[in-house]
């Protein structure tokens, strides 16, 4: 199994790879540069003497003057025993050549075509040697040029390069190995609040869902990473919370008309009855059978909803006929409670038809179940350019303040004060709606004060 390496190693084989070439590359600067201060003060120094001695051959070079020629170029050059000097006609018959010295006649006559001085390097027997070629005109015989070479030898060049360049690869080298391990130090140092902040990550358990990242003195990049995982932990503590209240609201919701069922059973079955005493048990509990049914129907499409509530139907749907059909339901029951039910405005959306009704029921049902007698329901369509607005206003007691932010969570209930008669539900016909809204890609929200309570709802406009 390939172990993959941690991030501090990297960090470390990085740092050391980009030191090891930032070092080359200085490297191959300083070498070259050495180099060519090297190549000019050969240059200067051959300049000069291959002047002299063009001076002394521009008078002449032949077997009669050849002695004295000697003797003005030995004079000239003396205290650079070092110096090489070749002497010899543009056919390349040599007229002077200094002793113990084998010379590239051939690159010598291909570098001699210009009249400024050539520099040439070569190597000969074990040493490198570096000249200047340049042709010259003989006065008394100017159809009879005469290529000049001065060169030295380099070796002492050579030696030093090749032993600086041996010590500067060391030098590398090490240098390399010691920004190495002070990369593995930053790296280490640098990785800290992550160590850190592993081991906070791995106090976190069910119980202790209020651990948080450090996000004090750590790097910026450190820090909003911190703080993504402290939002993901507080999403997490929140969700949790949530799940283990709904866990207990179910288990109340339906502890409640299972003990009804259970105690009416007993108590039925406690001694005979007559027949019409066992039908009304019965019908009793088909009220309670009817409750769970719904509880859990609920529920369920609430779990759907979590994962993404699918729309049956996608079609046009007048918000406006939809409303006029549920007030025919609630005539009857605003009748008897002395509640008056309007709707104005127009508004055309795309959905399903029966989940848009369930939303239109719930909100209407629930403001009923509020409104004081002689009160007003009022429903509001409102279309606009890219939205329809639909809005539930009754009057009644307000909601207070701190329950508005609860009003959609699932088995919430308002202070039982603002509850009219035995009628209360399950708490879950805000959450079923606030699903239903989502899932059409509206906004829900709601407001309280003394003159009333209004739900509004917005949904995109159908084109």
């Amino acid at each position: 199994m390939n172990r993959k390496l941690s991030l501090i190693w990297r960090l470390t084989g990085l740092y050391t790879l980009v030191s090891g070439f930032v070092l080359l590359g200085l490297s191959v600067v300083i070498v070259f540069s050495i180099k060519q201060h090297f190549l000019e003060e050969d240059k200067e120094t051959l300049q000069g003497k291959i002047q002299l001695v063009s001076s002394i051959a521009s008078k002449g070079v032949s077997a009669n003057t050849l002695d004295p020629f000697l003797d003005k170029l030995t004079s000239g050059l003396i205290g650079h025993k070092d110096l090489l000097v070749l002497v010899m006609h543009e056919q390349g018959v040599p007229l002077y050549s200094s002793a113990g010295v084998e010379f590239p006649v051939n690159m010598i006559r291909e570098q001699s075509g210009s009249s400024s001085p050539q520099t040439i390097t070569w190597n000969a027997e074990g040493h490198s040697y570096r000249g200047l070629v340049v042709t010259i005109n003989v006065t008394n015989q100017p159809e009879l040029p005469i290529i000049i070479l001065v060169a030295l030898n380099i070796n002492h060049h050579d030696l030093f390069m090749s032993r600086f360049q041996g010590a500067l690869l060391v030098y590398v080298v090490i240098a390399a190995l010691i920004s190495g391990l002070l990369g593995w130090l930053a790296a280490k140092r640098g990785l800290l609040p992550l160590y850190q902040m592993k081991k906070r990550a791995l106090a976190v358990t069910a119980n202790q869902l209020d651990k948080r990242m450090p996000v004090e003195n750590v790097p910026v990049e450190i820090s909003e990473l911190a703080n993504a995982l402290n939002q993901m932990l507080a999403r997490l503590e929140d969700a949790f919370r949530r799940l283990s209240e709904f866990s207990s609201d179910i288990a109340h919701e339906l502890r409640t008309p299972v003990s009804n069922l259970m105690t009416q059973t007993h108590v039925a079955l406690s001694f005979p009855r007559d027949v019409r005493t066992y039908q009304a048990i019965l019908a009793s509990n088909a009220e309670e059978y009817e409750r769970l049914s719904r509880t859990i129907s609920d529920m369920l499409f609430l779990a759907k909803a979590d994962h993404g509530l699918t729309l049956p139907s996608n079609e046009i749907i007048a918000l406006d006929e939809e409303v006029a059909d549920v007030f025919e339901f609630y005539d009857a029951l605003a009748e008897d409670q002395q509640i008056y039910l309007r709707v104005t405005g127009k508004g055309r959306i795309k959905g399903d038809r029966l989940m848009i009704r369930r939303v239109i029921n719930n909100l209407l049902s629930n403001a009923i179940r509020y409104t004081p007698a002689h009160g007003t329901i009022d429903v509001q369509i409102e279309s606009a350019s890219e939205s329809v607005l639909l809005i539930v206003n009754n009057a009644g007691v307000p909601i207070p303040v701190e329950d508005i932010p609860h009003l959609f969570e699932r088995f919430y209930r308002v202070d039982k004060n603002r509850v009219k008669g035995d009628s209360e539900g399950s708490g879950l016909g805000l959450a079923i709606t606030r699903a239903i809204v989502v899932a059409h890609n509206g906004e829900i929200s709601v407001t309280s004060t003394i003159e009333g309570t209004s739900f509004r709802i917005t949904f995109p406009k159908t084109a």
